[in-house]
């Protein structure tokens, strides 16, 4: 098993509490999520309370959206943190961080991922390493968060 980290961070011009309402609730996610346009069939399942701390989402689409869910297991101003687990296209459960720090002209937001290379995907992480593969969907994720959060 080889343990993994993808990080990707930007500086958004908007109070963290705005950036904070798009990331701590599953619903706000259409909005900037960098797989919303994968299948446009995408069937989601919301549970628990509507933002925050045990909030959940689940998802269920084509093989490119695959099928998985998400939880908040954290949540202060500073940081959200989500426990992230798919079931298809392969099997895999990570720690997924986002990190809002205040700076001159906005907050930096950080995107942060963590897990391990089990099975298959050990051998598939070796040849096409997986910051490769997901740093660009962060790339775009942050850029779609950017836009909806400067948005008025």
């Amino acid at each position: 098993m080889a343990e993994f980290e993808i990080v990707r961070q930007t500086v958004i011009t908007a109070d963290p509490a705005r950036i904070h309402g798009l990331i701590d609730n599953f619903h706000e996610w259409t909005k900037w999520s960098p797989w919303e346009d994968l299948d446009p069939r995408l069937q989601r399942k919301y549970s628990g309370p509507g933002a925050g701390l045990g909030a959940r989402y689940a998802w269920d689409g084509n093989r490119r959206a695959g099928r998985g869910s998400m939880e908040i297991t954290s949540s202060d101003d500073r940081e959200i943190g989500i426990r992230l687990a798919f079931e298809k296209p392969f099997k895999a459960t990570n720690k997924t961080i986002f990190e809002l720090n205040p700076v001159e002209g906005g907050t930096e937001v950080v995107w942060r991922m963590t897990g391990q290379h089990k099975g298959l995907m050990g051998v598939i992480g070796k040849v096409f390493p997986i910051d490769n593969m997901i740093g660009k969907d962060f790339e775009k994720g942050l850029d779609r968060l950017k836009s909806a959060a400067e948005a008025n």
